[in-house]
Parts: structure tokens; C-alpha cells; sequence
């Protein structure tokens, strides 16, 4: 078969009145678009809507999208069909006028046979209806978002997805790839061909090869299994994934009539709760991250350099899993984690059959939930990087008689489709125990309130109270976590689990051990300020997997739920939401250890010094404006307000307080090589050294000492004299494709390198050569601008462009901001094939490079 992008050529506009025909305005309003593409992020925000809250305040909408394409006479003879490898939502293709197909879900591949729709010989017509509406909990993005293909082969041909590798035999000799073939007969004739497999390595080299012949009757399938040695084999694993290519080819007479070519890992799994989860016999605990599927400052749009450059960034952070919030992941990313190492749970659903939000996917759950796990498995079922399936976060029903049988069968599905990974489902025990449980916490409520307007507060609801009441409910729920009813409630639905998802009850890990000694767990989601809690359990327990923070990279919707509000903060306006959720501005969740630039955050640094994956300490500063000010709102998703920087004008001779993250004994903090104090550390004093200084410009320094000697120091050198602009780009070289990107980070530093957080400027983009603009904008979780236009303000000091490549050529990017040198960079994009991957650093004409700007050792 031929697979061919079918990205280019297509225009959209937002779904027009069903009479603009007749009006002849039928053709009005079309904007060309290059696919991947997300509608929604261009479309102005709405404060005043709150149901447009849990998606960032952006409107929902319908939207349209139109394609012409040539259709060849041979065709006639051949099959055509059209991939979608994600429409948001409720997706309707149409070829010349003619419904082909449609897929409810917003996250589920399908294919359109357009055969008995097409005109061959002339131009045909794809048309595609998609609407987003108040359908989900957090951002979606709308419309063509993923990747399409055109995909043709002759009458004869392997089916669509119609390899499937597994290696069920691995020695430390030899290993057994089986390769399950399988051929579909379109033809009007019985076809006697030969099918071959080869197995190539990393180095191009032939290691395993088998031929067959297969008959196949009209009208029919057959599946050849093909059982191919390989000698000596490179194993896929999370250090080294070594990877090989499987050629497939199907032949008659000496004529090729299709093939394909499949990467795959040799690998073995098996888990147990007494040595956990084990990868080629090694035990691997889960280092984990949730991640949304949207892509920041490119919205929803999955273009695959994106998703390669989250999870190399995630792995620097010292992740070695992904967990798929809450729909299944993309085909590129997947190939990611493959190439990089990355372990990954794919997630079927947010829900089921009960809705959590007004037009949400249970209402079409029943009737697709079958074709949409099929989709889901078929996708992964070649990639080594997948370990386990979760058919589920946080459903109410699993502790429902009728939710245990319905994700018995969803299990057994996959088991059905995929017999080779772990099943699991994201079990949340307020939602499964139901309102029996939160009843018991109304009583506890009551007390706290009685308390506190003993204590001179009030109970009617002020900012302080409100507060107070989340922070004794966070504090309690440890304990009602542990309750009978969280137990009974979920035994049914964890016993069909080969591992159990833990959303937050974490206070079970040892309490199961003793109630359920052969169940294997895993923390599916879990608050980001309790990995150093967490992660001691993870170590300590055998049946205890891994852990997933919410969340690893930070995402759009769910506004602002990991935000910390001071007292003299505004409170939020009429009809605002205090609690859970931030009031416009909010647009981020801002609770990601990364933040939606790709630029690490304080908690980041911490969680990798939890792992026991970073030696030197991390200095975070509390933004000295704040100092000691009252919080009135820390979520439990929060983090402290602090920035890695000793650059703070304005704030000369002000206090400031500094954490130091080290797993060492004892930190000592010096300012301008004057020690403040020394503080312990370590495990024992959840790895924070806090000390209070007062702000002097000059250099930071934290010295981290064990058994009373040095073992590491980091310094922070606060910027001086003017502001200069330091632009880089991941890489100067890119392929002139639909699936590349070039992301230019800027960054306002001194001459030296160091940054500049507190000097924001509005910083102007201008793109020169074949290339567009395909996102431009700042990590600030509250920012009112949107991400296409080219002048954007930084935040902290830092400010992302993404360039897409429009054909070969040089592209130029030049960076100019108010008092600062202009600086350009050039992006080679280079036809498919001849790309490499090389860092530069943009210059200003006549000055120096400058480093990366941050924090780093000194001597």
C-alpha cells in the first residue's frame, strides 16, 4: 500500500447557518490551512462565559473543513482510503456531498473507504464537520487536530494495521519474533502469493528472514503466523531502546502487489507483587508523568516534532513513563517513547456512561466504546513503549454491581485484541465510594466550622474559611481513603486489574498490601508535593509500581488549579470560582513540573532530586514582592511562587526567602560569599533547606554537605547593565515537511548570560523564507494574548516561538525587543531525508555568544 499526508490543501471555517446556501454565501469565509490544525486556540476568549472555564475560557464552536483532490482513472482498479488520526469531535466526512463515515470520540483514529464515492479521472471533494462543545473537563482544542493520510493499495493487499509483532520467546542467545501477517483477497479471483518477512537491525543488516505462500479465496482474509529466530538480540529497554524494522512484502509471480515496513522492540514484561513490574527480567519502578494532549502554544495541534520534543525534555526531567490524560496518545508521540526510551500507559476515557460534563462522550460511550478500544490497541500494539492499558480515569460507576461489569468486558477486550500488556483503571475513591462517603466528611465539615468560629473566624463562607476547609479536608483525607466503604466499593473493580490505579489513594498502598496480597499497584495520579512522601512508598513497596504526578507538563484548561492566591490579591469577580478553578485570565492549569513552553519548572528540579537522579542543589526564590504576605489559596495541586533567579531590581535590601532542594545532610547558603546559615536537608526534612536573607544583588550560592564534606554547589549571579536578548533554536536544521518545527526559546539576559526575569518587554517576531509562525507566547498561566500574534510579552523573562517550515529554503527569525540588539537565527529546511539535528545560538551582530541562562555549578 501506498500511505501518502494527506495534511496539505485543505481551508476551514467555523461551521456556517445550514441557509447560507441558499443565501449564496455557501463559499464564503474559507481560510487555507496546513494540517495538523487546532481551530479553537484562534478563537478570542470569553470571561464572561463560565461554562467555557474548563476549557480556558475558549468558546466551543463547529467547525468545517473542505479538501479538492485528483483521483486517477487506474484507481478504479485499486482501493482508497482516507486515515483521521483524530477530529475534534463528533467528526462527519463527507466525499462529493456524501456522508462516508463519522467517529464520535475526539481522540479515536478511523479510516473512510471512499471507493463507491469517488470520480476518477477528475477532481473530488473531502468535506469534514467537527464541533466542540462543553464536552470535556479541561482544554480540546477543535477540528482537524492529528495527522491524515491517503492511503492506497491494490485489490490484494495486507489490511490497514495488518502486522502484529510480538516476541513471546527471549534467551540471552537467541530470540523468537512472530509476525502475525494479515492479507485481504478484494479481487474476484482465488490468489495464490508469497509473503516475506525480513527483520533488519539498527545497523541495516538483515538478522532474520521467512517466506510462505498464502491463498486467499475472493472476498476473503487469511492471517499467516510466521515465527522468525534472531540471534544475539539487542533488547528494547528503557536505557537502551534498541529498536528493529520488520519488511513485509506480499508477491505474485515476481510482481510486488504491497508491503510495509514495521518498527518493533524485543522485549519481555511480566509483573507481580513481589518484584513488581520487570522489563527483560530487570525491575523498573514508574517514574511517571500525566500529560494532556495539547501542545501549549500550538494549541491541540499534533505535529510529531512537538510531541518528540516533550518527551525528550520529560526524560531530561528524569521521567521514564507517560500516562495519557485521559484519551489515547498520539501515533507520534508513541514513536517517541519508542525511539527514546519512554514507558507509556495509554488511557481510553475520562468516562463511561455517566457524564461529568453537559454534552461529554458518555452519551456515545455505549455504542462505541468497542470500536474506540479497538483503535486504541491496534495503534499500539507494535510499539515496545506501551506497558499498559487503562480503560479508564476516575469513573464513578466502578463502584456500581453494573460499572464492575462493564469494565470487565472493556478489560477483557483488551485482553481479546492485545494479550501482552497490563490492564488497568484510574480508580478515584471519593468518586467510587459515592455520596455515602462524602457524607461522612459533611459531619467533619460541620466540626471544622464550629471550631473555627470558636477560634474567632467565621463560618459563613469568607476567603479564610474557605481555606481552612480545604486544608482540613486535604489533611483528612489520608484517613478517609483507608474507610471500609472505600474497600468494599472497589474490590470488584480492582479484581479484574492486572494493576490497580491509585488516583490519590496513595494512604491504601500499605493497608492493600495486607488486604489483598496479589494485587499490584500503581499511583495513576497523584499531587505534585508528595513524590518525596510517594516515592519512599514506591521504593519500599514491591507491589507498589510507580508513581504519576499531575501534572508533568503543564497544559491549557482547567484554569489555574495548581495557583497560589495571596490575601491582597482580587477576589474573583461575580460568578467566579474561588475554589478549584482560576476566573479569567486563568488559561493554564499551571500545575506541570514543566511548563507549556518546555522550560522547567522549581518542582521539576525537586522531583529529580526525589528519584535520586540529580546530585548538585536547586535554589528556588520566593518573589521577594510576596514575602510573607498571607496565601489565601494554595490548591492541592500547587507549588511555592518561586523562580531559579538572584536577579530582583526593585527589591534591593528587601527580606526574600530561598529553599534549597538536595538529598544532601545539610545545606549552607552564602550571599556574596557571606554564609546566612546552614540548614539540614535530606530526605528526613522532605529534601527543602529554607533560609530568609534579604535581597543583594551579587551571587547566590548553596553548598550541599554529607558526612560533613562538600559534595556539590550551585550558584546564582543576579544580571546587571543592559538587556540583551538570548535566542536559540533547537535546531538549525529541519526537514521541509508537514510533521517538522524549529522552536526558537528567547530569553532576556545580561551580557553574561544571566537572565533577566524581572525586566518583561514585549518582544516582536519577524519570519523570513519559506516558513509560517506556528505559535508564538509565554508560560504566564494568566495571559490575555493569543498565540499568533507577533509580539508577545515575556514572562519571567522568556518568551517561545514555533516556526513551521512551508518548503526548502533558508528561513530567518529575527528577535527584537525595546533596548535591546536585534538578534537573527537561520533555520535550514532542508528536503525530506537530509535534516540533522544541530543546536545553534543566535548572536547579536558584534557581541559574543551568550550561555543558557539559569542555574548552574560553581567552583
Amino acid at each position: 500500500m501506498i500511505r501518502t499526508s494527506f495534511n496539505d490543501g485543505w481551508s476551514y471555517r467555523r461551521k456556517p447557518d445550514a441557509f447560507q446556501a441558499l443565501l449564496g454565501r455557501a463559499n464564503e469565509g474559507w481560510e487555507p490551512v496546513r494540517l495538523p490544525h487546532d481551530a479553537m486556540i484562534r478563537r478570542e476568549r470569553n470571561g464572561t462565559d463560565p461554562e467555557a472555564g474548563h476549557r480556558g475560557y475558549f468558546p466551543a464552536d463547529g467547525y468545517e473543513y473542505k479538501k479538492t483532490f485528483f483521483v486517477p482513472e487506474e484507481y478504479q482498479e485499486r482501493r482508497v482510503t482516507l486515515e483521521f488520526e483524530g477530529v475534534y469531535r463528533q467528526g462527519r466526512v463527507y466525499v462529493n456531498g456524501d456522508l462516508a463515515g463519522q467517529r464520535a470520540s475526539g481522540y479515536s483514529a478511523f479510516w473512510i473507504r471512499a471507493d463507491h464515492l469517488l470520480r476518477y479521472g477528475t477532481d473530488n471533494e473531502v468535506r469534514v464537520e467537527a464541533r466542540s462543545e462543553d464536552d470535556t473537563r479541561w482544554y480540546t482544542g477543535g477540528g482537524i487536530y492529528r495527522d491524515t493520510s491517503i492511503i492506497v493499495s491494490g485489490l490484494l493487499h495486507l489490511a490497514l494495521a495488518g502486522v502484529r509483532i510480538t516476541t513471546p520467546v527471549i534467551e540471552n542467545d537467541q530470540a523468537v519474533v512472530a509476525v502475525a501477517t494479515q492479507i485481504q483477497n478484494e479481487s474476484a479471483v482465488t490468489r495464490t502469493i508469497e509473503v516475506s518477512n525480513e527483520i533488519v537491525d539498527a545497523d541495516g543488516a538483515i538478522v532474520a528472514r521467512d517466506v510462505a505462500p498464502v491463498t486467499v479465496f475472493p472476498g476473503d482474509e487469511a492471517v499467516l503466523r510466521q515465527r522468525l529466530l534472531v540471534a544475539d538480540p539487542r533488547l528494547w529497554g528503557v536505557e537502551r531502546p534498541n529498536l528493529y524494522t520488520c519488511r513485509t512484502a506480499v508477491t505474485a509471480g515476481g510482481e510486488r502487489l504491497d508491503e510495509q515496513t514495521t518498527r518493533f522492540g524485543i522485549r519481555s514484561l511480566t509483573v507481580d507483587p513481589r518484584r513488581g513490574l520487570r522489563i527483560n527480567g530487570e525491575t523498573v519502578k514508574l517514574r511517571g508523568a500525566c500529560v494532556h494532549h495539547d501542545n501549549g502554544v500550538l494549541g491541540s495541534a499534533t505535529i510529531d516534532r512537538a510531541e518528540w520534543r516533550r518527551v525528550e525534555i520529560l526524560r531530561q526531567a528524569g521521567f521514564n513513563a507517560i500516562r495519557s490524560a485521559h484519551n489515547p496518545i498520539s501515533r507520534a508521540l508513541l514513536e517517541a517513547c519508542d525511539e527514546l526510551g519512554m514507558l507509556v500507559m495509554d488511557e481510553l476515557s475520562d468516562v463511561w456512561t455517566r457524564s461529568k460534563s453537559a454534552h461529554d462522550h458518555a452519551g456515545d460511550f455505549a455504542g462505541s466504546w468497542e470500536s474506540d478500544l479497538r483503535s486504541m490497541v491496534v495503534k499500539d500494539l507494535n510499539h515496545p513503549s506501551v506497558v499498559l492499558y487503562s480503560i479508564g480515569n476516575e469513573i464513578p460507576e466502578v463502584g456500581t454491581a453494573a460499572g464492575a461489569v462493564l469494565g470487565r468486558r472493556l478489560a477483557e477486550k483488551v485482553r481479546e485484541l492485545d494479550g501482552t500488556r497490563f490492564v488497568t483503571n484510574a480508580v478515584n475513591g471519593l468518586l467510587a465510594a459515592g455520596p455515602e462517603l462524602f457524607s461522612t466528611t459533611a459531619a467533619d465539615r460541620a466540626e471544622s466550622a464550629e471550631s473555627s468560629t470558636a477560634d474567632g473566624g467565621s463560618a459563613g463562607g469568607g476567603t479564610g474559611d474557605v481555606n481552612e476547609l480545604m486544608t482540613r479536608f486535604r489533611e483528612f483525607m489520608p484517613t478517609l481513603m483507608t474507610s471500609e466503604l472505600v474497600t468494599t466499593r472497589t474490590a470488584e473493580s480492582m479484581a479484574y486489574l492486572d494493576v490497580a490505579g491509585y488516583n490519590y489513594l496513595e494512604s491504601r498502598y500499605e493497608l492493600d498490601r495486607t488486604l489483598f496480597p496479589n494485587r499490584v499497584i500503581v499511583g495513576t495520579e497523584t499531587y505534585p508535593s508528595d513524590i518525596d512522601r510517594n516515592w519512599r512508598m514506591v521504593r519500599d513497596n514491591s507491589h507498589v509500581i510507580g508513581d504519576f504526578t499531575w501534572t508533568g507538563w503543564d497544559y491549557l484548561g482547567e484554569p489555574g488549579i495548581g495557583r497560589v492566591e495571596y490575601q491582597s490579591d482580587p477576589p474573583p469577580p461575580a460568578g467566579g470560582t474561588p475554589g478549584h478553578r482560576g476566573a479569567f485570565p486563568w488559561l493554564t492549569a499551571w500545575c506541570g513540573d514543566i511548563d507549556i513552553t518546555g522550560h522547567r519548572r522549581p518542582a521539576s528540579y525537586y522531583r529529580e532530586i526525589v528519584f535520586g537522579l540529580r546530585t548538585e542543589p536547586y535554589i528556588a526564590v520566593h518573589r521577594p514582592g510576596r514575602h510573607r504576605e498571607p496565601v489565601r489559596l494554595a490548591t492541592w495541586w500547587s507549588w511555592s511562587d518561586s523562580v531559579s533567579s538572584w536577579s530582583w531590581n526593585g527589591h534591593e535590601d528587601r527580606p526574600v526567602r530561598v529553599d534549597v532542594y538536595s538529598a544532601a545532610d545539610e545545606i549552607e547558603l552564602l550571599v556574596n560569599g557571606r554564609s546566612v546559615g546552614r540548614a539540614p536537608a535530606g530526605e528526613k526534612n522532605r529534601f527543602t533547606a529554607s533560609f530568609e536573607t534579604v535581597y543583594q544583588p551579587g551571587e547566590l550560592t548553596a553548598v550541599a554537605y554529607t558526612d560533613g564534606g562538600e559534595t556539590g554547589r550551585t550558584c546564582l549571579s543576579s544580571a546587571t547593565g543592559d538587556v540583551r536578548l538570548d535566542v536559540t533554536t533547537d535546531r538549525n536544521q529541519i526537514t521541509a515537511d508537514d510533521r517538522d518545527l524549529a522552536f526558537v526559546s528567547v530569553t532576556l539576559v545580561d551580557a553574561d548570560g544571566n537572565l533577566y526575569n524581572t525586566a518583561d518587554r514585549r518582544v516582536a517576531i519577524e519570519l523570513a523564507g519559506p516558513g509560517i509562525l506556528q505559535g508564538f507566547g509565554s508560560a504566564d498561566p494568566r495571559s490575555e494574548e493569543n498565540f499568533f500574534d507577533t509580539v508577545r510579552m515575556t514572562f519571567d523573562g522568556r518568551v517561545l516561538a514555533v516556526v513551521r517550515p512551508s518548503a526548502p529554503g533558508a528561513i530567518t527569525v529575527t528577535v527584537t525587543a525595546d533596548g535591546c540588539p536585534p538578534v537573527d537565527v537561520r533555520i535550514e529546511a532542508a528536503p525530506a531525508g537530509r535534516a540533522e539535528e544541530v543546536p545553534i545560538t543566535g548572536t547579536p551582530s558584534g557581541h559574543p555568544d551568550h550561555s543558557a541562562a539559569g542555574s548552574h555549578p560553581c567552583s
